[in-house]
């Protein structure tokens, strides 16, 4: 297969198939009551996993690897919430099968897909590692769906008070470093590692696995 006939994320964007999940497993969890899973997220996720890698100088395919499993990670919802990382991976499998990616390809972005969940997840690869940051650093108030706040869950009023959410790498330090801008008039601080913590280990595991310090900075005070 050459060069110009690879699977990227290009690719799996134009996929009718993918998009179909994309949008029936966006639905779902609407219907639960989460936050925006759709399109928007999975194509922020796609974009900070590729330049996590990217600017830590890992192979340019690699990075394009993680790329495509962060557009895909959240399909398995179109099944059910439980192990829906699990369900994602396999989905994928057969989307990434009929586009023609290679199966050594393949099994990278299933293992990342399936371990990107905290409940049961490891960073097992550097795409994975990257798929993990790139997803849990994806706190922004244009995911709440709910328009009323008197009805938001602590999950709305985390998001709705995140005005910024931006993850940078220094190759040279060796850090990746999550910078959030929250409206604590909205939720206090406290609130977002009530239902965050653990997903901030998991991003300072997959950062060292991947040779680099996690730094998590909240209002231009550095938390970790």
């Amino acid at each position: 297969m050459s060069e110009n006939e690879q699977v990227t994320l290009a690719t799996v964007r134009e996929d009718a198939e993918a998009q179909v999940f994309i949008r029936r497993a966006d639905r779902n969890l609407e219907e639960l009551g989460y936050t925006d899973h759709g399109t928007r997220h999975c194509g922020i996720v796609a974009a900070v996993a590729y330049d996590i890698l990217a600017r830590l100088g890992r192979p340019k395919r690699q990075a394009e690897l993680a790329a495509v499993a962060g557009y895909l990670h959240d399909t398995g919802n179109l099944i059910s919430r439980e192990e829906h990382g699990i369900a994602a991976a396999l989905l994928a499998r057969e989307v990434l099968s009929r586009l023609g990616m290679p199966v050594a390809e393949i099994v990278e972005v299933m293992a990342a897909i399936g371990n990107h969940e905290e409940q049961y997840g490891e960073p097992v690869s550097d795409i994975a590692a990257a798929l993990v940051l790139g997803d849990k650093s994806d706190v922004h108030y244009s995911r709440v769906r709910t328009v009323d706040p008197a009805d938001y869950d602590i999950h709305d009023r985390v998001n709705a008070a995140c005005r910024s959410s931006q993850v940078t790498v220094d190759p040279d330090l060796h850090t990746i470093t999550l910078a959030l801008v929250i409206d604590t008039s909205v939720a206090p601080v406290m609130e977002y590692f009530e239902i965050f913590l653990s997903r901030m280990v998991m991003c300072r595991k997959s950062a060292r696995y991947m040779g680099c310090d996690f730094r998590l900075v909240i209002n231009d005070v550095v938390i970790a």
